[in-house]
């Protein structure tokens, strides 16, 4: 794929953003980056699977550091250190696989400017819950597994489904707990994914995914040094900019259509 100069680098920009983003929030990677890498090259399939590798192979550093962490906590006293909530990991996969699969299938089938429009109206729809600082969220079980289940066809189609993911975790999984939990779980989605990806013959574009590797891991180290600030703060306006920017991104993204 031949991109003009201004094109790398307003690509090698994004995926800055997106390794900050994954690794700040622990989610929208994907959500906060797709939509303006669709107006530089508008072909979902070319993307998606760059960003499916960038998460397995960030998720498996923050795993190794977190690792590393543990022990050093261990050895100096200090209580409460990160962990994964398998229990959640476990009633989220047992509810999600099958619409999951069902949404990989639609992204590989359907064609690329259908699915550009889908993906520019779902950000349009994420986009104003955050203006309107009311994002979603789950109080029941009727509603954590529609959620869920809505949430795993988005992400199959676009990778996507993270707010309405994150709806659901935000009911079951302590603040301590929830990074490296939602890792696990977008681990293990993109797998199935990527998978998907091999078995229907879809360049998994390996070249960019290295060549835009050292920009996604510059952006996740200040991510990761961030985290703890991140968390900690009122996020309100940060989400309300990020917001806009999206409606403003989508807007455009869904003009020629």
């Amino acid at each position: 794929m031949e991109f003009s100069e201004l094109q790398y680098t307003l690509i090698a920009l994004v995926f800055i953003w997106s390794g900050f983003v994954r690794s700040g929030l622990g989610f929208g990677g994907a959500l906060f980056t797709i939509p303006f890498l669709l107006l530089i090259h508008n072909d979902p399939l070319f993307f998606l699977p760059i960003i499916s590798l960038h998460l397995l192979f960030f998720a498996s550093i923050t795993f190794l550091q977190s690792h590393y962490q543990n022990h050093q906590r261990i050895e100096s006293f200090q209580l409460n250190p990160p962990r994964v909530n398998w229990s959640f990991v476990r009633f989220a996969l047992l509810i999600m696989l099958a619409p999951k699969v069902t949404g990989v299938i639609g992204l590989i089938v359907l064609p690329a400017k259908i699915m550009n429009s889908i993906i520019f109206l779902m950000i349009a729809g994420y986009s104003i819950t955050y203006i309107l600082g009311r994002p979603l969220q789950s109080n029941s079980r009727t509603l954590d597994i529609f959620f869920l289940v809505i949430g795993a066809y988005v992400s199959g189609t676009s990778l996507l489904g993270g707010p309405l993911i994150i709806a659901v975790a935000l009911r079951h999984i302590e603040i301590s707990s929830f990074r490296h939990t939602l890792f696990v779980l977008w681990s293990v989605l993109v797998s199935i994914k990527l998978a998907a990806f091999i078995w229907a013959g879809v360049s998994l574009n390996l070249l960019a995914a290295l060549y835009l590797l050292p920009f996604a891991g510059f952006g996740h180290l200040v991510g990761h040094r961030m985290h703890e600030q991140l968390i900690k703060q009122d996020t309100t306006k940060f989400y309300i900019v990020i917001g806009w920017a999206l409606l403003a991104t989508a807007v455009v993204g869904l003009y020629p259509f």
